[in-house]
């Protein structure tokens, strides 16, 4: 049997000069005719890069020194951003990352729509450290080091970065990495514990510690002790998502929460639920879709992807009548707990498959005057095929995906809507991840 040839790469750095960005961050440069996707370079550079991975039709390199760096380099706030996977623009200023994710959206809606919107709208910004409110840490112990690492994962690599502070999360998780690798270590699970979910809320942050082999009665303390002293409510999970369970604070409401200040709107969540990641962003968002929808009194409001009433309830405030639909149970739960708990009754919420047949459903028999959507990455094209019969004025839709938000502008477009507005939102600075909001008028 032949063995299969390994390909081996340059031992020397390539000299590149960057043309452009690819929509995730790295740039594009050109040797003998093949792509140079090259990690920590910006348009306009020439830069020596080791290559890292070779395929057919392009190279992947990582930018080792800068020849002839461009206006918009900065150096990054982390000192682990040229390692870290966490982020992938820190090198850029927060003017020239908002510019590329206006341009990424902007190229999504000519390429996969075939459209533009009446009017684009200036970004919404908010700071760009701090922000970070849920996470998923891993947790890996390295024998060779004798230490626990947490964090994200090195830049295309399986290996968690080995950091000791993370600048862009909540601070009162970003500043206590080093402190958890402490905790971790002196456990006698350290070996089987294998990742930290982070949820912060307005007033309290929780920890949910994945163990997957129960924990001896002085780790248990250990976590507890942990919580206490640093003011964090700690949760473990031993199995699936429903063995989640709260080990500390013993007594009191198993609940965080967030406030919509502009509607008077306290909202509760669990650890585990959906949440936006950032919360300035999250206020701006939301009163810039309810200031679109242009909410009359008499108005019937559809918000379909509706989660635990982040739009459904804002919108309340200010329409007649609201119907909040959501595949996950438990968000429909959550939703109408939250109806009740800011004493809101113009609001129904239903369970339903949104990306199957919901014909069906009684409340799709129902007339709308204005329809909010907020689906996943993947869009909603089914769902935005049968939109028109609803019979909506206005469509706000807000994306985390510029490709399948122009996929689904094109189907609203065919079917007699007109995209008046659009722009980005900077849900995730120094990432590559686009978060925008478009508005459709009957045309």
């Amino acid at each position: 049997m032949s063995r299969r040839r390994v390909k081996r790469l340059p031992i020397e750095p390539v000299r590149c000069t960057i043309e452009k960005l690819s929509h995730d961050g790295r740039g594009i440069a050109y040797r003998d005719g093949k792509i140079q996707f090259v990690d920590g370079a910006l348009p306009g550079e020439t830069v020596s890069a080791k290559v890292i991975g070779s395929r057919s039709k392009f190279d992947e390199l990582r930018a080792l020194e800068i020849h002839d760096a461009a206006p918009d380099r900065i150096t990054p706030p982390c000192e682990f951003a040229d390692l870290c996977g966490g982020c992938s623009l820190q090198h850029m200023s927060g003017d020239a990352q908002i510019q590329f994710k206006e341009r990424t959206l902007q190229e999504n809606f000519a390429h996969f729509g075939g459209i533009a919107p009446d009017h684009w709208e200036p970004p919404l910004r908010s700071s760009a450290l701090g922000y970070r409110r849920k996470a998923r840490l891993g947790v890996r112990f390295v024998p060779k080091r004798n230490s626990v690492l947490v964090g994200f994962r090195e830049k295309r690599n399986t290996f968690l970065t080995d950091i000791t502070r993370c600048d862009v999360m909540d601070p009162r998780i970003g500043d206590r990495i080093t402190a958890l690798r402490e905790l971790l270590y002196g456990l006698a699970a350290h070996k089987t514990i294998a990742q930290i979910e982070v949820a912060c809320g307005d007033d309290d942050a929780a920890l949910v510690f994945r163990n997957m082999e129960p924990l001896s009665e002085p780790d248990h303390q250990a976590l507890i002790g942990f919580g206490q002293a640093h003011n964090l409510h700690i949760y473990l999970q031993p199995k699936g998502p429903d063995t989640v369970h709260r080990i500390w604070p013993a007594e009191g409401e198993d609940w965080l929460h967030y406030r919509l200040d502009a509607f008077d709107l306290a909202m509760k969540f669990h650890p585990m639920d959906f949440t936006q990641v950032n919360a300035s962003i999250n206020q701006t968002m939301v009163a810039r879709a309810v200031d679109w929808l242009d909410l009359q009194p008499e108005d019937r409001v559809l918000d379909l992807f509706c989660g635990l009433g982040n739009f459904t309830l804002p919108i309340a405030r200010g329409a007649g009548q609201v119907v909040g639909v959501e595949g996950d149970e438990s968000m429909v739960v959550r939703g109408r707990e939250n109806s009740k708990l800011n004493g809101l009754s113009n609001v129904r919420f239903f369970g339903a498959n949104l990306q199957s047949d919901f014909t069906a459903e009684t409340w799709a028999a129902e007339g709308f005057d204005k329809i909010l959507i907020d689906p996943p990455r993947s869009g909603a094209q089914e769902v935005c095929e049968y939109l028109a019969a609803f019979g909506a004025k206005r469509i706000v839709y807000v994306s985390c995906n510029p490709a399948t938000l122009a996929r689904d502008a094109g189907v609203m477009v065919k079917n007699g809507y007109r995209l008046v507005r659009a722009g980005v939102m900077d849900m995730f600075p120094h990432t590559t991840h686009v978060e925008s909001i478009a508005l459709f008028e009957r045309a």
